[in-house]
């Protein structure tokens, strides 16, 4: 009878024995910028009623607690998400404005909000839904209400070289601004036509009016994509 050989795990060369993968543990910075992508991904992709601490966490690789010590709740980490696209845009579109030619000056405009829809599509998707606690995040509509005060100054000026009455400038800049808001929460899902054309025919209708649509517009400054 062969005696059955017990082998004694202790005797195992350390060279054979698994290793364990380290895990680099994150700084505070860095987990809170995880859990505001994280974040904003699922507040784009299922809004902010259908999307849980539970699954942010979960997404993130944490637990709740986490989640609650960066940002008090979802509510906190919603409100966050939405300043920072809110800022973005805003930014986006009053740096664009540098055109002397006022017809430009649309252009640019509308380029600014077509850019953020292209390359920050998540963050329009939250943008446009009414936030949920307006009292910390604000909402879409001010958000345009902001860009559209940029506008009120560039109108004023040229109503008042133009003979017109500038006091209408703010009703304009809203109509204009609330115009190319609305065509691009159309343009985000169709992404047709191209985003020159978009623009082009944008500001056509905004430069001419209805009475002198050109059939063919063009754009005039140096952005031709």
């Amino acid at each position: 009878m062969i005696d059955a050989v017990a082998t004694d795990p202790s005797s195992t060369p350390s060279s054979e024995k698994p290793r364990r993968a380290r895990r680099t543990r994150m700084t505070g910075a860095e987990r809170r910028a995880q859990l505001l992508e994280v974040g904003r991904t699922l507040f784009a992709t299922k809004g902010f009623e259908a999307t849980s601490v539970e699954e942010i966490a979960a997404k993130a690789g944490v637990s709740k607690p986490v989640v609650y010590e960066h940002f008090g709740g979802k509510e906190g980490l919603y409100a966050v998400v939405v300043d920072r696209e809110m800022r973005r845009l805003l930014d986006m579109v009053t740096s664009s404005l540098t055109a002397g030619h006022p017809r430009e000056l649309c252009e640019q405009a509308a380029f600014a909000l077509l850019d953020y829809i292209e390359e920050y599509t998540d963050g329009f998707r939250i943008l446009v839904r009414d936030s949920p606690i307006p009292q910390s995040t604000g909402s879409f509509a001010s958000l345009i209400s902001d860009i559209a005060t940029q506008v009120e100054d560039i109108l004023g000026r040229e109503f008042k070289s133009r003979g017109f009455d500038a006091k209408l400038a703010p009703l304009y800049a809203q109509a204009l601004v609330g115009m190319v808001a609305l065509t691009g929460q159309w343009w985000l899902d169709v992404r047709r036509p191209k985003k020159a054309e978009v623009a082009a025919h944008l500001v056509n209708l905004a430069w001419h009016g209805l009475d002198g649509l050109e059939a063919k517009p063009r754009l005039i400054g140096h952005r031709k994509s």
